[in-house]
């Protein structure tokens, strides 16, 4: 198929603040239009065509990303209930086995749940979480066969093997048991617009129409969702908005008591509970506390007015989570744009932080059910050592390796290198960059090809660790970076608010002087400079390009967030109404010109554009398939030049892509393939 999919053009007039927008695009939002399944099918048979001079190299990425991967991997046992639990992998399998030992390692396997034998005759199959019963004798899990985090979940008896007749459907995914082992807390969706609002009670051998509605949010900028504390003692129901949290609690032994309200919702407070022992634990940005602080709360007055400091407020410093044991806390904080872990006693004292090697890394708290333990299990990367989980004594300070992640063939973490540097931004802010490259390949001589992925939206920071796969780029000579720009929240939480809203354009402007930055210090060669960047990334890739096309040679795009004022107009749609308070609502005229002033499919013009290739899902609940589908359509109509430009559509998938371990990796080795095609490094064409 040499000629480009050209999509008809039908406009159609979307009116606000006295003004018409024609979309000529717009009736690509027709899922079930066969007009529209066939110009998707389309898109894919042009990009194979044009491709398929990489084909030799996707496949040849594909293999050696593979076995790079051990087939018959297992994960790290946890200690819950008198069980060691954990999940593995066998030769040729796409999904995992969960597995369980009573007692002690020593003693006899239990695969209490194959993913494989579920996901038969699924093109599509993943599971949305899992949990046993306080008895350790039921299984719970969420399950989804389609791609749009619409779940069920099916219940398990563990002694005899039988799954019970108890069947959940069309709901988040999200549950927790009570302590009886008969009432499972659940919330379910909006069918449309996929806002989870409801939190129901489901007592087993019951039907889920008995199940009864436990609370609901009015609230359409409002999410909800059920968990469980530490102590085991008590559920929370929690609601929750960009900038305001609301909890409820509920003892966990007595599942039919009404709920107790924590705190009620403010604007700009957010707050997160837990409970070891005692009086409930609070993260709050409560008083000013922009980077948040610890508190304490009474379990009978659990309100605000009864908050007591506990680790009090450090501007400096960011706390992102704790963890509480029966004598010690863990806090989970991030100085300067790096991660730590402190460990303190638990009056909040005595206070050392775990040392960590890597100049550029990440470290995080792992997976810890129990409560009576000393032990700290952690997880650890950086951008040249494999992840790895270890355990820590906080009472001695030693720590343990209980897995590193393998890179099957070998890995040298000292054939790499590692660096952090910095940018300055267009108004003098530096802008951290992490960054690795193969030492033997590179030379900071302005002569590297490079790759600059960036996220940069909803307080998410984008941490520099490991990837085995990104192996298949540094072994071929391509240096890879991570723009820590503005919208996440590396450098605190003040990051986050200089990066959303209407400060929205520090984003966009920080990744272009981080790409300047890179060009001019001689890490990347002008005419080898490649861009990435997913979901709300993908708005960044669609904006830098509008905005200076003549960075890049070629960028990949994946399930972009591109038509965002048609999108954030549009309360219909899946995650609009809870996402005002991160890009604003465009139905104050102020947010609408600043939206439309960015937005990247209303602002594609008649100029010449980098090459490049937009990844897309029809079943995507997150960004609709056809926003992508609409920006390409525009691009092809309006770009000048010979660039590339490629759509490509999982037909079975969501926002995640491809389901399974290495179904996956055909999609990342068509990326790979892409750029290391512009960059002159396919063997097929080099001869």
């Amino acid at each position: 198929m040499n000629q480009p999919p050209i999509a008809t053009k039908r406009g159609k007039k979307i009116f606000a603040h006295g003004e018409f927008r024609v979309d000529p695009y717009y009736w690509l939002n027709e899922r079930e239009n066969p007009e529209v399944i066939a110009h998707l099918n389309n898109e894919n048979a042009y990009l194979k065509a044009q491709m398929s001079a990489t084909e030799a190299l996707q496949e040849q990425l594909f293999q050696e990303m593979k076995e790079r991967m051990r087939e018959d991997d297992e994960g790290v046992p946890v200690a819950k209930g008198g069980y060691f639990y954990y999940h593995k992998f066998i030769k040729g399998a796409e999904y995992p086995l969960y597995c369980r030992k009573k007692g002690s390692l020593d003693t006899g396997e239990e695969v209490f749940l194959d993913v494989n034998e579920l996901a038969q005759s699924h093109e599509f199959f993943q599971i949305g979480g899992l949990s046993t019963s306080e008895d350790q004798q039921l299984l719970c899990y969420a399950f989804d066969n389609v791609g749009r985090r619409i779940y069920q979940l099916k219940f398990k008896n563990l002694q005899s093997g039988n799954h019970l007749s108890d069947e959940i459907s069309e709901v988040s995914g999200n549950f927790a048991w009570a302590n009886d082992g008969k009432s499972l807390f659940y919330t379910k969706q909006d069918p449309t617009t996929l806002r989870s609002f409801q939190i129901y009670r489901h007592l087993l051998g019951t039907s889920q129409e008995e199940d009864q509605l436990i609370f609901e949010e009015s609230d359409d900028t409002f999410a909800c969702h059920v968990s469980k504390s530490k102590s085991r003692e008590y559920l929370f129901l929690v609601s929750e908005s960009t900038v305001s949290s609301e909890y409820r609690y509920i003892p966990a032994s007595s599942p039919e008591a009404t709920p107790t309200l924590i705190q009620s919702r403010k604007r700009n407070l957010e707050y997160t509970v837990d409970h070891g022992d005692g009086d409930f634990l609070i993260l709050t940005n409560a008083h000013g506390a922009q980077n948040f602080k610890l508190v304490k709360a009474p379990i009978e007055n659990p309100g605000m007015d009864h908050w007591v400091d506990f680790i009090p407020y450090n501007e400096n410093v960011l706390m992102e989570a704790f963890e509480v044991f029966n004598n010690h806390l863990v806090c989970q904080e991030r100085f300067f744009g790096q991660s730590r872990l402190v460990i303190r006693n638990r009056e909040g004292k005595d206070k050392h932080v775990i040392a960590m090697d890597d100049p550029v890394y990440t470290v995080w708290i792992g997976n810890n059910p129990e409560f009576y333990t000393q032990a700290l299990r952690f997880g650890y990367s950086s951008l040249t050592t494999p992840s790895s989980i270890y355990d820590y004594d906080m009472v001695t300070h030693e720590r343990k390796l209980m897995k590193q992640q393998e890179v099957v063939g070998g890995h040298d973490p000292s054939a790499y290198g590692s660096e952090r540097i910095w940018a300055k931004a267009e108004d003098g802010t530096e802008i951290p960059i992490s960054l690795v490259y193969k030492k033997s390949l590179f030379s900071k001589d302005g002569s590297s090809p490079l790759l600059l992925y960036a996220y940069g939206s909803y307080g998410i920071s984008i941490d520099p660790s490991f990837s085995s796969h990104r192996l298949s780029l540094l072994e071929r000579g391509v240096a890879y970076a991570i723009a820590h720009i503005r919208g996440g929240q590396e450098m605190g939480r003040y990051w986050y608010e200089q990066g959303k809203m209407l400060q929205k354009k520090n984003t966009f402007s920080d990744y272009i002087s981080c790409a300047e930055h890179l060009i001019l210090e001689g890490y990347a060669a002008k005419d080898q400079l490649f861009g990435m960047g997913g979901s709300a990334g993908g708005l960044l890739m669609g904006t830098v390009i509008n905005w200076r096309p003549d960075l890049f040679k070629g960028v990949v795009a994946a399930v972009p967030f591109v038509d965002v004022v048609t999108t954030m107009l549009d309360e219909t749609i899946p995650l609009t109404t809870g996402e005002f308070d991160e890009w604003g609502n465009p139905k104050d005229k102020a947010f609408y010109d600043y939206m439309l002033s960015y937005s990247p499919y209303d602002n594609v013009k008649a100029q010449a554009y980098p090459h490049l290739l937009v990844t897309s899902g029809l079943h995507d609940s997150q960004v609709q398939y056809w926003e992508p589908t609409k920006w390409v359509a525009k691009l092809r109509e309006m770009k000048t030049g010979q660039s590339q430009l490629y759509l490509h559509t999982n037909m079975e998938a969501g926002h995640g892509g491809a389901s399974g371990r290495f179904k996956a990796l055909k999609e990342l080795a068509m990326e790979y393939a892409f750029i290391l095609d512009l960059a002159g490094l396919n063997p097929t064409l080099q001869g």
